[in-house]
């Protein structure tokens, strides 16, 4: 891909980073910052400049992924009133993060009701909470089911419920779940195959079957 041309204006970084904190509780810790470059603003200035810098942290339950803490924090802002939506986003405390989350989001705090900057950083981290379910069944292997251990395609399927048709990976009549329900299981993912490969590692490990 092309490198833009031109002088960049701005620069948006989201982060969010997962953290097991035990085998029923995983938290998310997510930024958004908005960053113009030196001296767009302030001819002279040699450093880049902050305009937004937002923090929100959520404990999940797991394996459900229902909120059970929610705490918004504004450490960079353009008013000073903007810190007032803060305890808003305790409001999040009950609602699973999966399925129907976007949609819970817009009802509480689409529009005014919310801080445009932290609900655009809500949607970032919700798939973040699905990407880090096979790394807590990783790390807690004796606490958690998977559809792997399941025996019926009800139970398969009801395993599969964070994944299942949110990418035409995982559309229900694909080849990948259709693989899962006959019992075959599902490949190694291509970036693990190839780890294996570099390492030339021939132990366990969270793939084996």
């Amino acid at each position: 891909m092309q490198e833009p041309t031109g002088d960049e204006i701005h620069h948006r970084q989201y982060h969010v980073r997962a953290f097991a904190e035990a085998a029923n509780r995983l938290r998310l810790r997510g930024e958004v910052r908005d960053t113009k470059p030196p001296g767009l603003y302030f001819e002279g200035d040699p450093e880049p400049l902050d305009v937004h810098h937002m923090v929100l942290d959520l404990l999940l339950d797991f394996p459900s992924l229902e909120i059970v803490e929610a705490d918004a924090e504004m450490f960079v802002t353009p008013h000073l009133d903007c810190v007032g939506i803060e305890p808003k986003y305790s409001e999040l405390v009950g609602v699973s993060i999966a399925r129907g989350f976007n949609r819970k989001v817009n009802e509480l705090f689409a529009a005014s009701a919310g801080c445009t900057h932290i609900t655009a950083l809500l949607r970032a981290m919700a798939p973040v909470a699905v990407q880090s379910m096979w790394s807590m069944r990783t790390k807690f292997p004796e606490s958690t089911d998977t559809w792997r251990d399941a025996e019926t395609e009800e139970d398969k399927l009801a395993g599969m419920q964070f994944n299942l048709n949110s990418c035409h990976m995982w559309a229900r009549e694909g080849r990948l779940v259709t693989s899962i329900l006959d019992g075959e299981g599902i490949e190694i993912p291509v970036w693990a195959e190839r780890r294996i490969e570099e390492l030339g590692y021939e132990g366990e490990h969270p793939f084996s079957r």
